[in-house]
């Protein structure tokens, strides 16, 4: 196959909140190569992706992300490394070369996983889809009354594990982050895991983010997420040190695999976060996955948005067994919600798997999706870059 073409869709909710909520808006991809179709989703501004995707050449490592993907052979996984490597290399200094191109490698997956009739879990070399724990991830209340509210909904709602991050968090006073911890244990039971992220608000601020430790340890917490920025490895190390029970959690923000792999080998985490939609695509997930299996750290999913990204963030450790643990979106909006004709739904048993069929498993729904979709045009020199396509099948 030749890949004829790479579309490139900008949804939106009509009212974007400055909130930590990466669902209000969605860059949305269709692949196409012999008359096969391919989705993926970048978590990435979607303006300025579309933007790396075709700017003009700027110099020899600043290519339009276009220029290395159009037109190449796509028959093996081996191709979509290739290609990866591709746009890397060219656009190299195109900074948001990373997250443009994790959407095109989901895409690319997918459409080689239909033609094959395989998922892509399969093709990545996995023999079977181990079950997950979701863990249903919220944002914490503006105050304790309603967090400890929203973690009792989870709970009825039969969920065993859940996160609460961001909010207020970090923002007011040590007392105030503890009585939102415990709000959060008080909701969700005595049983059931909890887990808190930070959301990077102590940025390399060690001596906060350790002030914070032992209302987490009084309150069971299974792990800190992103206390710091994804760079301040001496401060990842650091605060690991000085917690006694806490595990930290971090890599949500590695926009390429190395970034990764030094959290995991310099930064002391016990669990590191991909987000596939950041990586540079499914490829590079896998690669962070058996990095950690190997350095015995847990590999979980970083997703926040629709369920094809969910889907895509499944694949890569699908067939690890040990790592149980998945986020599962519970507060997202209407347009990630609506983006998939059908979603991955928890089983009886309380778990979550990649599904089984071909690729990614998931039909975008286009009909619904048509009310996001935003209109676009991108001119240089009285020349069109880009104008949004027909959202089609």
């Amino acid at each position: 196959m030749r890949i004829d073409s790479v579309d490139l869709f900008y949804l939106r909710m009509p009212q974007v909140l400055d909130i930590g909520d990466g669902s209000q808006d969605m860059l949305l991809v269709r692949a196409e190569a012999d008359g096969n179709v391919g989705w993926g989703e970048c978590e990435a501004s979607p303006l300025t992706s579309i933007a790396s995707f075709v700017a003009p050449l700027s110099h020899s490592a600043c290519h339009p992300v276009a220029a290395s993907v159009l037109g190449q052979r796509l028959d093996h996984a081996d191709d979509i490394a290739r290609i990866s490597a591709e746009v890397r290399a060219a656009s190299l200094d195109l900074l948001q070369t990373d997250h443009t191109l994790s959407g095109i490698e989901i895409a690319l997956w997918d459409l080689l996983g239909r033609v094959r009739e395989q998922p892509v879990w399969q093709l990545l070399g996995h023999r079977r889809s181990f079950p997950k724990t979701p863990y249903a991830s919220s944002l914490f209340g503006d105050d304790p009354q309603e967090t400890l509210e929203k973690a009792a909904a989870v709970r009825r709602a039969g969920y065993r594990a859940a996160k609460f991050g961001w909010g207020p968090y970090g923002t007011t006073s040590v007392q105030g982050d503890a009585d939102q911890v415990h709000a959060a244990r008080e909701g969700l039971g005595e049983d059931g895991v909890l887990l808190v992220d930070a959301g990077t608000v102590f940025g390399e601020d060690v001596d906060a983010a350790a002030l914070r430790l032992p209302a987490l340890e009084q309150a069971d917490v299974g792990w800190l997420e992103e206390p710091f920025t994804s760079g301040a490895l001496r401060s990842y190390r650091s605060l690991a040190a000085r917690s006694a029970t806490v595990r930290l959690a971090a890599g949500e923000g590695a926009h390429n695999p190395s970034l990764a792999e030094h959290l995991i080998d310099h930064g002391g985490i016990g669990f590191v976060q991909i987000d596939t939609g950041r990586i540079g695509g499914i490829g590079p997930a896998a690669r962070v996955a058996r990095h950690a299996r190997a350095a015995g750290v847990a590999f979980v999913n970083h997703t926040f948005t629709s369920h094809l990204a969910l889907s895509a963030a499944l694949q890569p450790y699908a067939g690890a067994q040990a790592d149980r643990l998945c986020e599962y979106p519970v507060e997202a909006k209407p347009l990630a919600r609506d983006a998939t004709t059908t979603r991955i739904e928890v089983d009886a048993d309380g778990t979550v798997a990649a599904p089984d069929a071909p690729g990614l498993g998931l039909e975008p729904d286009l009909e619904a999706l048509r009310g996001y979709l935003v209109d676009v045009e991108i001119t240089v020199g009285g020349n069109t870059l880009y104008r949004t396509p027909e959202l089609r099948p």
